[in-house]
């Protein structure tokens, strides 16, 4: 089957051949690709999603018809049918699956003019609201965590912005954990917000507010969430060796999804603890950045704080608290800093707790939204480097 690499984010264009791949008519998309990629793909494929993620290595992900449209029939059995709109990068699996959902629908996405913007959200969002012989459509969108924050700071003090928000049926948020301060000034602000967990290789979100969708199981081995059911992807293009070790099988043939993720299950609930890999050793004790992002991010004011490792003289590594300058409250670094690793401390222990806060007007984001931890550590290294 051949692949036809897909250049740009043009909601349109991807929208065009994307209907075309699902339905069997048209050749497979390629999102993302590389030089030198495969042109050609299994029989089924629908799209080959390539993306770096936080680590900088590509990875060209095979997502069947099959495992698209079990990943948008399992969402509208969640949480309903209706119309959508793109807020997301296309290329990007969280915008794509917005994009099928729309076309297993049978209906016909909106999306924002321009970038993203409070203002090109709240008119996208509010030209969506329609009814059908009386009744109103429910309307859905999909968005990260930075995102979400943006729109919730704007709608502070613009009434428009925080009736779009209100105005969707579910917002279903995702691309990483999402600030417990954040979920509750959504709550308090009467938006209906959905935690999503997924990747590129199960189609996206597959398991929503800890609760696996239809078809999706889920369980802990060693500490890692793996992850099984029709959403998985097929592998990745032309490597069968990282397929075989990212989708092992059971001896019974059920084929699951390594994650890379930590996590607990507690009462049928999914709880992700972050990345097993991000992980530093300080003074000979190993550190879940992971862990102690979440507790930095507890501060006021530190909520959209990304918390990445060093080198540090002396301990050999260090973690670092990065956070964008216009979020952070109008207390000196020095407190806010205090503060972290007090907090730190106590639920940690005094080995983890960050050794500098480093205030930039920007925070590094990948193409999906996501923080992009390299390009922040290597920032922070240069900034101090001697």
């Amino acid at each position: 089957m051949r692949l036809e690499p897909v250049v740009g984010d043009d909601p349109r264009e991807i929208l065009r051949s994307l209907r075309s791949a699902l339905h069997g008519a048209g050749p497979a998309l390629g999102l993302g690709m590389v030089r030198d990629a495969p042109t050609e793909v299994p029989a089924g494929t629908a799209v080959v999603v390539t993306t770096s993620g936080s680590t900088g290595v590509p990875k060209s992900v095979v997502l069947t018809r099959d495992a698209l449209t079990a990943g948008a029939l399992a969402t509208a059995d969640r949480i309903g049918d209706g119309a959508w709109l793109l807020a997301l990068p296309p290329s990007y699996v969280a915008g794509l699956q917005v994009l099928v959902r729309s076309i297993v629908a049978d209906r016909e996405p909106a999306w924002l003019t321009g970038g993203f913007t409070p203002r090109a959200f709240t008119a996208a969002a509010l030209m969506m609201l329609s009814t059908d012989r009386g009744t109103r459509i429910p309307t859905y969108t999909s968005l990260v965590p930075a995102q979400l924050t943006t729109l919730l700071d704007a709608a502070a003090s613009d009434e428009s912005v925080l009736r779009g928000l209100r105005s969707f049926e579910q917002i279903l948020v995702g691309g990483q954990a999402v600030a417990p301060a954040t979920l509750e000034r959504a709550l308090d602000a009467g938006v209906r917000v959905v935690r999503t967990y997924g990747a590129t290789e199960t189609s996206g979100g597959c398991v929503y507010d800890g609760r696996p969708l239809r078809g999706v199981s889920v369980r802990i081995v060693e500490g890692e969430i793996q992850v099984a059911g029709p959403t998985l992807a097929d592998g990745y293009l032309g490597d069968p060796g990282a397929t075989d070790l990212a989708f092992p099988r059971d001896p019974d043939g059920t084929r699951w999804y390594r994650t890379g993720d930590a996590g607990i299950l507690e009462d049928d609930l999914l709880r992700v603890r972050g990345r097993i890999d991000n992980v530093i050793v300080t003074g000979g004790i190993n550190v879940s950045l992971d862990r102690v992002e979440r507790v930095v991010r507890s501060i006021p004011g530190l909520e959209s704080a990304v918390v990445v490792g060093v080198p540090d003289a002396r301990w050999g590594e260090a973690s670092v608290a990065v956070v964008p300058r216009g979020e952070a409250l109008r207390r000196s670094e020095s407190v806010q800093l205090e503060e972290a690793r007090a907090a730190v401390t106590e639920e940690i222990g005094a080995h983890a707790r960050p050794n500098r806060l480093v205030l930039v007007d920007e925070i590094a984001t990948l193409p999906s939204g996501k923080p992009d931890r390299e390009a922040i550590r290597a920032a922070v290294v240069a900034l101090h480097r001697p």
